[in-house]
């Protein structure tokens, strides 16, 4: 128990928000039970990939049918066993769904040390087709209400370079990929068409689904919760919300030549408001169950409609295709062979 039942200032409300979410991660994982009939290998392709809380790999509308042993990359390992499931009912029974726990099973990984580059390059080698990313934020406008989801269109990094953001670091190697538009536009409207699915426990309330052009999202190092000052300044700067979740992951993306959508959840108002009111741990913990609810609905449907009826840009690539391999300058036959190697490990095609 928490003692006493609220918080006067978002200090405590940041440290109370971050507690009461280890403990609903630590019970999810130890809940997690892999049927041993399950097989640990596939050799298949995935079509989506979905990096999130471990809540997601147990949807409804799946069916797991291999579960890989965390997979070893030339850039590490991944942050968890990667689940392999079929959808339930779908009209294409051969649309597979891979989840990685950002994380890990335990909530072991903090946000500067998850292997980025280890996850997206085993979906990246999966052959998945687009990624799907779920991550709490704290939300730096009034409009934007905890319980609310934000789908992200830009990004400001606050990050301080101690996380690994790139395939191209490599001595002897040198590219520069384009990243003015660092999510994928049809991905957000094809999430979009299914906001309804999103529901508050007050039913005289609701939970909103913001997306226009410019909704910024600022990825701050932490692990340290905002000063006021910090989320004043992040405001000042045209930030929406915050989090510590969505680089590198997209810059990876866009090296992959994957299509990549966050769906950020709003959690809390941050620490910009000088006169906040005190805030009960009934409400963070309602908060955080209303959005995982919301998170799950609002997957699952997605998931649903891809299977039935996969969208042009999973088909086409959303225009990526290509952009990695002509941002690099460098020739192939100045490269190592250890460096084409791992080129080859994302895109075998290109070299």
């Amino acid at each position: 128990m928490i003692s006493p039942p609220y918080c006067h200032n978002l200090v405590q409300f940041g440290r109370l928000v971050q507690k009461q979410s280890l403990l609903i991660a630590k019970r999810e994982s130890s809940n997690m039970t892999h049927p041993t009939d399950i097989p640990n290998v596939f050799d298949g392709s995935v079509d989506l990939g979905i990096i999130g809380g471990t809540g997601l790999y147990k949807l409804e509308c799946l069916e797991a049918i291999a579960i890989l042993p965390a997979m070893a990359t030339p850039w590490g390992t991944t942050s968890s066993p990667i689940t392999i499931s079929k959808v339930v009912g779908a009209s294409d029974e051969h649309f597979h769904v891979a989840f990685i726990s950002r994380h890990g099973l335990h909530h072991q990984y903090s946000p500067s040390t998850v292997p980025f580059r280890a996850n997206m390059a085993a979906l990246k080698h999966l052959q998945c087709k687009a990624v799907l990313s779920f991550s709490a934020v704290g939300s730096l406008q009034q409009h934007i209400k905890p319980r609310d989801f934000v789908l992200p269109q830009q990004i400001i990094d606050r990050t301080k370079g101690i996380r690994e953001s790139s395939y191209l670091n490599d001595v002897g190697l040198v590219g520069h990929v384009g990243f003015g538009e660092p999510f994928s536009k049809a991905f957000a409207q094809y999430i979009n068409q299914f906001q309804d699915v999103l529901k508050h426990s007050d039913p005289e309330d609701s939970c909103a689904l913001h997306l226009n052009n410019e909704t910024t999202v600022v990825c701050m190092e932490g692990p340290q919760f905002s000063t006021r000052a910090e989320s004043k300044m992040y405001r000042m700067l045209g930030g929406d919300v915050i989090n510590m979740s969505v680089l590198p992951e997209a810059k990876l993306a866009r090296e992959c030549e994957l299509p990549y959508q966050m769906v950020c959840m709003s959690t809390d108002y941050d620490a910009w408001r000088d006169e906040a009111e005190p805030v009960t741990v009934e409400t963070v913990m309602g908060n955080l169950h209303n959005n995982s609810s919301n998170a799950n609905a609002l997957a699952s449907t997605i998931i649903t409609h891809m299977a039935n009826d996969m969208p042009e840009f999973m088909i086409t690539g959303d225009g990526l295709k290509g952009s990695l391999k002509f941002s690099i300058s460098t020739k192939p036959s100045a490269m190592s062979k250890e460096t084409l190697a791992k080129l080859k490990f994302l895109h075998l095609d290109y070299w």
